[in-house]
């Protein structure tokens, strides 16, 4: 698999003209959708087929997604690459069994599967909670590192031609700011209040606009799509799917993410993971909200 980097150099390779289909399948998620019979977890995972790459983006904090790919007919033994939005425990949970799968994948067919694992670097640091309990990637630094071609870093990554990892988000909104969640390794043997650093999304563009795929937002989804208009420089926003971090919001919060929602003119929203009800209903007045489950796969 290549990665890419320029992004002039990206952008002036895309063929407008040329229309590709880019499909999004909910692996997991804390809701499944009715008639649909997959495992739902607080946590996210979603397959991407950008037409050029298969991307894992998240993994869940189970083996849900490996159970769900398979009642999907996705084959996971043929990623390109895995993306985590961020080293919480939800997100990377799944990587020690998708591991396991690889190894076995191998062991049958002599096949050795070793995607790309793109993300901050902060994302496969220790992290702990206040009471000592981990929240942070649980899978063996050994068994990452055998497993996975590891790309970390802060900047913005070209996953291919239309789907990039954004990199380290600036936070501008003072109405997005969050307090510390536990701890994160310093690298040395220290601690730090953990503010989520590594916290970013994925952003597919499409000829008539990006669709932004979030995992938490923890750096505040308002500042991830502004990110994801300064490294695309592309305006035009079609879709957000993904967690919004909205979970008994404080009003400042919840008022000012609405009128940022409000002023994108979106085509759908897809509101999932950690928003509570009470955010999504005041989303739907804003923006055409969409339900968004275990099961679920969007064409673009």
């Amino acid at each position: 698999m290549r990665v890419y980097g320029a992004k002039r150099a990206m952008l002036a390779s895309i063929n407008v003209t040329e229309a590709r289909q880019m499909r999004l399948s909910v692996l997991v998620d804390n809701n499944t959708l009715i008639d649909r019979y997959f495992s739902a977890e607080p946590a996210v995972a979603f397959h991407i087929d950008s037409g050029e790459t298969r991307v894992l983006f998240d993994c869940g904090y189970s083996d849900a997604a490996l159970r769900n790919a398979v009642g999907m007919r996705i084959d996971l033994c043929r990623l390109d690459a895995v993306v985590l939005s961020h080293g919480h425990i939800d997100h990377t949970g799944g990587l020690e069994p998708l591991a396991r799968l690889l190894a076995q994948h191998h062991t049958e067919h002599g096949v050795r599967v070793r995607p790309q694992l793109i993300s901050h670097p902060a994302a496969i640091e220790a992290r702990k909670l206040a009471d000592g309990s981990s929240n942070g990637i649980a899978i063996s630094a050994a068994l990452l590192d055998s497993t996975f071609e590891l790309h970390t870093g802060a900047e913005p990554v070209w996953v291919d031609q239309r789907l990039v990892f954004l990199g380290h988000i600036e936070r501008r909104t003072s109405f997005e700011r969050a307090p510390a969640i536990g701890l994160r390794s310093d690298g040395s043997g220290g601690w730090l209040p953990d503010e989520l650093p590594d916290d970013s999304a994925l952003v597919y563009l499409a000829d008539d606009g990006i669709i932004v795929i979030s995992g938490c937002s923890h750096s505040g989804i308002c500042n991830i799509v502004q990110a994801a208009r300064r490294v695309t420089g592309v305006d035009r926003v079609i879709d957000i799917i993904g967690g919004f971090h909205l979970q008994n919001p404080r009003p400042a919060q919840l008022e000012g993410t609405l009128a940022f929602i409000k002023s994108l003119n979106l085509s759908a929203l897809h509101a999932c993971h950690c928003t509570d009800l009470q955010s999504k209903v005041a989303l739907a007045a804003v923006a055409p909200l969409r339900e968004v489950g275990c099961g679920l796969q969007l064409d673009y």
